[in-house]
């Protein structure tokens, strides 16, 4: 009782107060959910960008899926699991930017998650920035992985 009481006086100046107070236990596992997000982005990202294949860029089109020979039930459902975990990413990442969390990191695992129309080309547009293109090349060349081919 005596650390609850400490904790209100210490937190009766800050603006929110109550809602912290009140909300204890969600901010808990908000801040667990950030930590974890965070230390799987460090295993995960790696991961993912040594699995592009090296001319994954260089083509004016998306690849083809290669989930296109499975089932289509199979590809249904994976299709809608994938876009229902990266539309609950974003929106707990947009809840993060006011809570404790890696919000911006949620963000965009959610959305490389979603389909939309155009993604592909924005992928493209993002990893022609020179700062984004080197440090994915970095990634690969220490995985002992052949760099991304440059399109023209």
């Amino acid at each position: 009782m005596g650390a609850l009481l400490v904790r209100a006086r210490i937190l009766h100046d800050f603006p929110f107060s109550d809602f912290i107070l009140s909300n204890e236990n969600l901010l808990m596992i908000l801040g667990g959910v950030s930590v974890v997000t965070f230390f799987s982005s460090l295993l995960i990202v790696p991961w993912l960008i040594v699995r592009i294949p090296e001319d994954y860029f260089a083509l004016e089109d998306r690849p083809i899926n290669p989930w296109s020979h499975r089932h289509a039930v199979i590809r249904w459902l994976a299709l809608i699991g994938k876009n229902l975990l990266g539309m609950v990413l974003v929106v707990m990442g947009i809840a993060m930017l006011v809570l404790p969390g890696q919000g911006l990191l949620t963000i965009l695992i959610g959305t490389v998650l979603l389909n939309f129309p155009g993604k592909y080309h924005l992928e493209r547009r993002l990893v022609r920035l020179r700062p984004v293109w080197s440090s994915i090349n970095w990634v690969r060349r220490r995985a002992g992985r052949p760099e991304l081919v440059m399109w023209d």
